[in-house]
């Protein structure tokens, strides 16, 4: 049984209704974010009408503030807007929808306003909006908001959406619009893009009070920036209609060998059932970019589309080769039946012990993982280890410490290699540090092997070395 002491809803309610209320008061004092929840509460005891009187003036003083959000602030802030956005959702909409439709599109609005003020790129106000869209399209759909409105009101938003807060609006907004709302988005947005494409470069008009080749060129940059939205939200319907043509419509002629972007096509001709086009979209990328492991894994799943399996597979297995990208090998081994992934994967070691750079191949070792496979290779290739790579090196020396002693102190000892060979000063304390780790691990290995023990590999350090004050100064 919980202690009469313990903080549970039971033991509070002893204290009494008049004892809370006094403590509530208390606790509130001083704290602007407890004092409007407590209001919030005692609105929603009047019902519906008075949240929402509450929740619209909140909104308005969040939009009209001019302070600073620093990064510390953010939580509260965040906290703030969240306790709005939830009370919009479980009380006004559910006795009031349109209220309920009007008040979301005002907490949407105050996103430029946060935006500006904070000076922190915290994904939490993000996320947030992101949600707020989302919430805006179920009550839309219930609040039975008229088509045009709804399409107006979108196209509206999709205008100022320079921090991304309306990003999901659209897919959100698609059981609302249905295709007639979706219809006369798609013209609004279409009629946009026209304006913007057709609007002549050398456009007088005044943009922050600049004028001549400063405002052409700013007329030009915003000209841009207006397609571009405008492309973005017509390929966001493109996908709600599943409408792979007019997707591809969308993308300007000298986007369409860009790798990321040739995915994004190949990903929706897939769908429709289009693999031939797809890998004609991938296999037509410019050479001249480097094909990202997304772009070489869709040409993969579309060789599997269109039954060329085994083709997929030597491709899987090629990239691999090229890269020691553990993604590769994992989608290869997918692929296999039982127990020829086990054989598969040790020829996949084998190469990777053989491969010409040491540290990619350690990286995918330690990746994988498989600490033992990493041990093994640093036995066989620690002369070829370059100790400037500290993050590597680092993270292996961690990974390795507790069951390959003798690997991880090869790892250390590059580091304070590099550091005292070249006389990086400023990484000093550093080898100190992996010195003193290294002393620590030494009673753990057995046997050193062709590596010195640790007390003659300091008495080598100490007359290669000796002069280096400002490093033996640090080893206590």
């Amino acid at each position: 049984m919980a202690a009469k002491t313990t903080l549970n809803a039971k033991n509070l309610e002893a204290l009494g209704a008049q004892r809370l209320a006094e403590l509530l008061i208390e606790i509130s004092t001083g704290s602007a974010a407890h004092k409007r929840r407590l209001r919030m509460e005692l609105a929603g005891n009047q019902g519906s009408i008075e949240v929402a009187r509450e929740i619209r003036k909140r909104l308005g003083s969040i939009a009209r503030a001019q302070s600073v959000i620093e990064w510390h602030k953010v939580k509260a802030v965040n906290a703030d807007l969240e306790t709005q956005r939830s009370a919009i959702v479980t009380v006004v909409a559910a006795d009031d929808p349109k209220e309920a439709f009007d008040l979301i599109w005002q907490f949407l609005a105050v996103a430029d306003s946060i935006f500006h003020r904070s000076n922190s790129n915290d994904i939490a106000f993000t996320e947030t909006f992101h949600q707020a869209c989302a919430d805006a399209g179920v009550i839309a759909s219930s609040a039975g908001i008229g088509i045009d409105v709804l399409a107006d009101k979108v196209f509206a938003a999709l205008q100022d959406n320079d921090h991304g807060q309306y990003d999901p609006l659209i897919a959100e907004m698609v059981p609302a619009l249905g295709k007639a709302g979706l219809d006369r988005l798609k013209s609004l947005l279409v009629q946009w893009l026209n304006e913007a494409e057709e609007e002549p470069a050398g456009a007088d008009r005044k943009i922050l009070g600049w004028g001549g080749s400063e405002a052409s060129y700013l007329n030009e940059i915003y000209a841009r920036h207006r397609q571009q939205a405008a492309r973005i939200a017509l390929q966001d319907i493109a996908d709600a209609e599943n409408d792979a043509d007019a997707f591809i419509a969308q993308q300007p002629e000298e986007t369409l060998r860009m790798p990321m972007v040739a995915i994004a096509i190949s990903d929706r001709l897939l769908l429709a059932g289009r693999a031939e086009e797809a890998l004609r979209i991938l296999d037509g990328v410019d050479n001249r970019f480097e094909t990202p492991f997304e772009w070489q894994e869709a040409r993969a799943e579309t060789l599997e589309a269109l039954g060329r399996g085994e083709e997929a597979q030597a491709y899987r297995w090629q990239c691999f080769e090229q890269s020691l990208n553990g993604e590769h090998l994992r989608a290869f081994l997918r692929k296999l039946a039982d127990f020829d992934d086990i054989e598969a994967e040790e020829k996949a070691f084998a190469f990777a012990h053989g491969f010409p750079d040491v540290h990619r191949a350690l990286a995918f070792f330690l990746a994988w993982p498989a600490a033992a496979e990493a041990a093994k290779l640093l036995s066989r290739r620690q002369a070829e280890l370059d100790g400037d790579l500290y993050e590597l090196m680092t993270s292996g020396a961690e990974m390795l410490r507790e069951k390959h002693p003798l690997a991880a102190t090869m790892l250390l000892r590059s580091m304070i290699g590099f550091a005292l060979d070249n006389g990086r000063s400023s990484r000093y304390r550093h080898a100190a540090r992996h010195l003193a780790e290294c002393a620590a691990l030494a009673p753990h290995i057995d046997d050193f092997g062709d590596a010195r023990p640790h007390d003659a590999y300091v008495d080598e350090l100490k007359r290669q070395h000796g002069n280096k004050h400002g490093f033996w100064g640090l080893i206590h």
